[in-house]
């Protein structure tokens, strides 16, 4: 599989997910939202952008959902459970999010 953006083919594995981390740029993620029928929105990004600060400044940790709430919240500035940020991706968040982000593919057990 792979994604086309802007003449350039991004490579991924089987699953979508980016091969090269170095690949994505926001219009890359833009590209794999539409593709998982997802419209991003300022709250998207929030997470998918906080999804990649903790990868890449935090040794490649890869937050999962009850984290996502967490921090959400505070940089939100309400309070929020999971079902907001499962509106925003439905295929659970920390999996999907991470994808759009351009990040590796988590090996933590649940669906997607």
């Amino acid at each position: 599989m792979s994604y086309e953006v802007n003449g350039q083919t991004i490579e991924t594995n089987p699953n979508g997910y980016l091969d090269n981390q170095d690949d994505w740029s926001e219009e890359v993620g833009k590209v794999i939202a539409d593709a998982e029928g997802i419209e991003m929105t300022s709250k998207h990004w929030d997470l998918v952008n906080h999804l990649r600060d903790e990868f890449f400044n935090n040794g490649g940790n890869q937050p999962n959902d009850r984290n996502l709430v967490k921090a959400m919240s505070s940089a939100w500035g309400e309070k929020i459970n999971s079902k907001d940020i499962y509106s925003l991706f439905p295929k659970q968040p920390s999996k999907q999010a991470g994808k759009i982000a351009g990040l590796p593919e988590s090996r933590r057990k649940g669906g997607y």
